[in-house]
């Protein structure tokens, strides 16, 4: 089984939001209903990227990683061109 880690985006907000999942279909369409309490503020969200993973923990520990002030600048500055066309 995969495990993914993965980031949605807000253009209004400017903000990521930073998650992993075994089952990425799936959690997309809960945050779609507003199913997830932190994106339901992220009225306008985009699906910007993903990693695959072959473990939970493995993915845990990257989404740890790209929460910190280091990672966050890491998806900036490897999504710049994209933010900036939104």
């Amino acid at each position: 089984m995969f495990w993914y880690t993965y980031v949605l985006y807000s253009k209004n907000l400017d903000k990521f939001y930073i998650g992993c999942t075994n089952n990425l279909k799936r959690r997309l369409a809960e945050h779609r209903r507003n199913k997830t309490h932190t994106t339901k503020r992220m009225k306008d969200w985009t699906f910007v990227y993903s990693e695959v993973c072959l473990s939970k923990k493995d993915s845990q520990d990257r989404e740890k990683q790209l929460k910190t002030g280091f990672g966050r600048g890491y998806l900036r500055k490897r999504m710049e061109d994209y933010i900036s066309s939104l």
